[in-house]
C-alpha cells in the first residue's frame, strides 16, 4: 500500500478511477451504459483487489479463477479492470471503446479482448455459462486431484443485474447450481432496483434472497455494495462456506446505479447514455475527481496491477503442477490434452475405422438410437466428452453403457439437466469456455427454440458444443403440431457458424459425431430421427466424401435428374430413383446431411455434386425456402412442408403431407416434362 493514503483512501481512489474510465469510455463514444459500472465500482475492487486468482501474463492459465460479467451492458466496468490490472488491453483501446475494429466493443466478447472469459449481453446467459465453468472445476477436480496433489481449484466469480435475475434463465441456471452443490461459485448481485424502464419496484417484486435459498443456495443478504470492507467480509464469509461445500453464494449487494452523479444517480436516466459533458464535470467536482479524461493516477495503477501476484500463483501452481507430473505422469500428459482440447494421439485412424465398422453392419434403426451407439464407441476414446439431456434421455438416447450420471456429491458422464434447455445450453457453453471437456446436450428439434439464444452464442463463440436433436420432422406422428419441427432446420441453418448435421442412416450418425468432436471452431447441430432409417450401401468414394456435407450416394451415367435429400427423405429419394430407372430416366441422389459444410467446400467439388443445367429436386420434411439456392441454375422444385403438422400415425402424415414415393414421382415427372 503507498504510505500516503490508507487502505480505506485506495480503495475509494480505485472506485472512482473505474467510474470515471467508464464515464469517460461512454462520452467519448456517445454511447454505452456508464450507469451499472459506476454503482459496482467498489464490488470489482473487493474482487480484483483482494480475491480474484489470475494472471494478466497469462490468461489462458488453466487454474485461473473465471470472472463472468454477466450484466455485460457494463462492459467498460470489465474493460477498466482489464487494462489497469495489466492485461494487453491498451489505454488507447478503452477511448476506442465501441468503435469498429476496437478490442472494446459494446458488450464483451470473448476470443477478441484479452481475459474475457465469455460474451455476455444477452441478460442471464453469463450466470449460466458461470454454472457450466463451475460444473467444468468441479468434475475436472474429481477426476484429476490426487490426495496432496490439488491441481485444479479455482473458483469461478459472477457479476448479475436486476435484468439478469429477471430473465427466466436464471431461476434454471439456479436450480441446477443449487442441486449440485457449486461451491466454488459466487455470485454478486447487483441490487440497485433499476432497468432501463425505471425503478423495477412495478414489474420485479421477487424475494430474490429468499429464491436462491430454496433452491440451495447460501445467501448473505444486505450487504452495503459501496463498501468494500463489508464486501469483502462477506466475500471471505462465502469463501468460508466454499470450503465446507455448502453451495453456491449469492451475495446480495445493495448499490446506486449512477453512484457519484448529483443529477442522475439513482435513476434510469444513467442505466444505457452517457451523462453528457455538464453532469460528468458536476460528478467530478460531487466525488472530488482533479483528474482529466482516461488520467489514472499511478496509486491506482500501482493497486490494482495484478503482474506480480499473478505471476506468483501461477509459479505456485506450476510447480504443483511439476510435483503432480513427476507423481502421475500419464494423469498430468492427459490433463495438459484435455486443457488443450486436442484430440487424442490417432483419433482420425480410429473414427475411419469407426465409421468402416458401422457401414459393414448396414443396420436399419433410428439415427437417435445410431447416436446413442456413437456416444458409446466414442466415449471409450475421448473421456472428455461429457453430455445428458433436458430431461428426455431415454427419447433422445444420450445415455451409454458406464457413463454414470453426474450428482452433487458423486462424478459422472451423464447430466441430467432437467427441463431447462435455455440453462442447459448456455451451461454447456460454459462447459465449453472452462475447458477439458467436450460438452453436448439434448432435447426434441422443437424445443431448440428454448435454447435457441444459447446455440447462437455457441455459434457466436466459436464454441465446440453439440447440441442434439431428436425427433426432427413430421414423423414423429402422433404428438402433433407443437412438436413436429417444420421451420426449425431451415432456421437453425441460418445462424453463422453452426453446423447442421441431418445424417440419412447410421454411418452419416457416426461421421457426423466425428465431425462435431473434431471441429474446433463453432457449434454443431445434430437433427436425428426417431423413426427407423435403412442403411445405404455406398462404395469407397461415397463413404469417404460424407464429412464433405453433401456428396453422390448413388449416380447414373449422364444423369438427367439430381434428387438432393436429407435425413430420412434420402431414403424416399432412393426409391423414387429405383422407380425412374425402371422407367429409363437416369437419376443422380445426393445425399446433403450438412449444408454449411457443402457450402464450404470448393467451387469445383459443389460443381461435381450438382451439374450445372441437370434439373434438381430437393426433398426434406421441412420447410422449403432454404433449399431454393441449391436449385439456381437449372430447372428445379422442392418437396417440402410449408405449414404446421397434424396429430396423426407418422405415415398418415407422410402421405398426407406428400412425402411418399409415388408422390414425389408425380414432382419429379413434372419437373422432367416442363419446358
Amino acid at each position: 500500500m503507498n504510505m500516503r493514503f490508507t487502505q480505506a483512501a485506495i480503495d475509494t481512489l480505485c472506485a472512482d478511477a473505474l467510474r470515471f474510465l467508464a464515464i469517460d469510455a461512454v462520452e467519448a463514444a456517445r454511447s454505452g451504459h456508464p450507469g451499472m459500472p459506476m454503482g459496482m465500482a467498489e464490488i470489482a475492487v473487493a474482487l480484483w483487489t483482494r480475491h480474484l486468482r489470475h494472471d494478466p501474463a497469462d490468461p489462458a492459465w488453466p487454474d485461473r479463477d473465471r470472472f463472468v460479467l454477466s450484466n455485460g451492458h457494463g462492459s467498460m466496468l470489465l474493460y477498466a479492470l482489464l487494462h489497469l490490472s495489466g492485461y494487453d488491453l491498451p489505454l488507447e483501446e478503452l477511448k476506442r471503446f465501441r468503435q469498429f475494429g476496437s478490442l472494446t466493443p459494446g458488450h464483451p466478447e470473448t476470443g477478441h479482448t484479452t481475459g474475457v472469459e465469455t460474451t455476455t449481453g444477452p441478460l442471464g446467459q453469463g450466470l449460466a455459462n458461470a454454472v457450466g465453468m463451475a460444473l467444468a472445476e468441479k468434475l475436472l477436480a474429481a477426476e484429476f486431484n490426487r490426495p496432496g496433489h490439488t491441481i485444479v481449484g479455482h473458483r469461478t466469480w459472477v457479476f448479475v443485474g436486476d435484468g439478469c435475475l429477471m430473465e427466466g434463465i436464471s431461476h434454471e441456471a439456479a436450480g441446477f447450481a443449487g442441486v449440485q452443490r457449486l461451491s466454488r461459485l459466487i455470485c454478486f448481485w447487483d441490487d440497485n432496483r433499476i432497468s432501463i424502464d425505471g425503478d423495477v419496484a412495478g414489474w420485479f417484486g421477487d424475494d430474490t434472497p429468499a429464491r436462491f435459498r430454496a433452491c440451495g443456495w447460501n445467501v448473505i443478504p444486505a450487504v452495503d455494495g459501496h463498501d468494500v470492507e463489508a464486501v469483502d467480509h462477506a466475500i471471505r464469509q462465502a469463501l468460508d462456506n466454499a470450503g465446507r461445500d455448502a453451495g453456491p453464494t449469492l451475495i446480495c449487494c445493495r448499490t446506486t446505479i449512477g453512484r457519484g452523479s448529483p443529477a442522475k444517480a439513482g435513476s434510469a436516466d444513467v442505466h444505457g447514455a452517457p451523462l453528457g459533458a455538464a453532469e460528468t464535470a458536476a460528478t467530478r467536482a460531487a466525488l472530488g475527481w482533479h483528474h482529466g479524461p482516461f488520467e489514472v493516477p499511478d496509486e491506482v495503477r500501482a493497486a490494482l496491477d495484478a503482474h506480480a501476484d499473478g505471476h506468483a500463483r501461477h509459479e505456485e501452481w506450476k510447480a504443483r503442477m511439476a510435483a503432480y507430473a513427476a507423481a502421475y505422469p500419464e494423469l498430468a500428459a492427459e490433463f495438459g490434452r484435455r486443457m488443450r482440447g486436442e484430440l487424442p494421439g490417432g483419433f482420425a485412424v480410429l473414427a475411419d475405422a469407426l465409421v468402416a465398422g458401422v457401414h459393414d453392419e448396414a443396420a436399419t434403426m433410428a439415427s437417435r438410437k445410431a447416436s446413442q451407439l456413437a456416444i458409446g464407441r466414442l466415449a471409450g476414446a475421448l473421456p472428455e466428452l461429457l453430455g445428458g439431456s433436458a430431461d428426455l434421455t431415454h427419447s433422445n438416447l444420450t445415455d451409454w453403457p458406464g457413463c454414470g450420471a453426474v450428482r452433487a456429491d458423486q462424478p459422472g458422464r451423464h447430466i441430467n439437466w432437467g427441463v431447462r434447455e435455455f440453462g442447459m445450453g448456455a451451461a454447456l457453453n460454459g462447459i465449453a469456455l472452462h475447458g477439458g471437456f467436450i460438452p453436448f446436450g439434448a432435447t426434441f428439434l422443437v424445443f431448440s427454440d428454448y435454447a435457441r439464444s444459447a446455440i447462437r452464442m455457441s455459434a457466436l463463440m466459436k464454441q465446440r458444443v453439440i447440441h442434439v436433436m431428436t425427433h426432427d420432422s413430421i414423423a414423429l406422428g402422433e404428438d402433433g403440431p407443437t412438436h413436429q419441427p417444420v421451420e426449425h432446420l431451415p432456421s437453425l441453418r441460418l445462424i453463422p457458424d453452426l453446423d447442421v448435421w441431418r445424417p440419412c442412416d447410421a454411418v452419416e450418425t457416426q461421421a457426423a459425431w466425428h465431425a462435431a468432436v473434431a471441429r474446433r471452431d463453432g457449434p454443431t447441430l445434430l437433427a436425428l430421427s426417431r423413426q427407423n432409417l435403412p442403411h445405404q450401401p455406398r462404395d469407397d468414394a461415397a463413404l469417404q466424401a460424407i464429412p464433405r456435407g453433401g456428396y453422390v450416394l448413388a449416380d447414373a451415367a449422364d444423369p438427367v435428374l439430381v434428387i438432393i435429400a436429407t435425413g430420412s427423405e434420402v431414403a424416399l429419394a432412393m426409391e423414387v430413383r429405383l422407380a425412374l430407372q425402371a422407367e429409363g430416366v437416369a437419376v443422380r441422389v445426393v445425399s446433403m446431411p450438412c449444408t454449411s459444410v457443402f457450402d464450404r467446400q470448393p467451387d469445383d467439388y459443389r460443381a461435381a455434386v450438382l451439374p450445372a443445367g441437370v434439373p434438381r429436386l430437393a426433398i426434406e420434411a421441412a420447410r422449403s425456402d432454404g433449399w431454393w439456392k441449391y436449385l439456381a441454375g437449372a430447372p428445379g422444385a422442392v418437396v417440402g412442408i410449408d405449414r404446421f403438422g397434424a396429430s396423426a400415425p407418422a405415415d398418415e402424415l407422410l402421405r398426407h403431407f406428400g412425402f411418399t414415393a409415388g408422390a414425389v414421382l408425380a414432382r419429379a415427372r413434372a419437373l422432367l416434362a416442363a419446358p
